[in-house]
């Protein structure tokens, strides 16, 4: 299958609560569009962040700015990386295939429970995935402003309409 799959399966049996965006949400909502790394908003709760920490850990992920993952559970911590950095997200990649990265949002660009109320859950074999809907993808991808953004906003306008 594709090379999350993995993943997408350990965090739902550990019960993690995320979702989808970026690229990948685009994919799994039927745009085409070429896209290697992977996109999480991952609900910040102190106990959900350590469930995920761990997950990445066993999975073989590690992140890419050398501290503890678990740092990504701590508030203070993550408003020290966003003022004094300016970061936007914490990347994770895979010790063994390099290519296998994973973007956290440091913040929820868009409430996690907002996120969550609008999800679709998209099954890929035995595992379902939730990804944000086509209505916050639009507003994430206004918000980054990107050219690529640009168009993939095209993309999903086009996507709604045509449903």
């Amino acid at each position: 299958m594709f090379f999350y799959e993995d993943l997408f399966k350990a965090l739902e049996e550990d019960k993690i609560e995320y979702i989808v965006v970026g690229g990948l949400a685009l994919v799994l909502h039927g745009v085409v569009r070429l896209t290697a790394d992977l996109d999480l908003v991952v609900a910040l709760q102190k106990d959900n962040i350590h469930k995920f920490s761990k997950t990445m850990t066993r999975l073989g992920y590690k992140p890419k700015v050398p501290v503890p993952p678990e740092q990504l559970g701590d508030a203070e911590k993550r408003k020290e990386w966003i003022e004094g950095k300016n970061m936007k997200v914490f990347s994770f990649f895979h010790q063994k295939e390099h290519f296998r990265l994973i973007d956290v949002f440091v913040t929820e660009p868009i409430p996690f429970k907002e996120l969550n109320k609008e999800k679709k859950i998209v099954k890929v074999k035995d595992t379902h995935i939730p990804i944000c809907s086509i209505k916050h993808l639009i507003e994430l991808k206004k918000k980054a402003g990107r050219p690529q953004d640009l168009a993939d906003i095209k993309a999903l306008k086009k996507l709604r309409y045509e449903k």
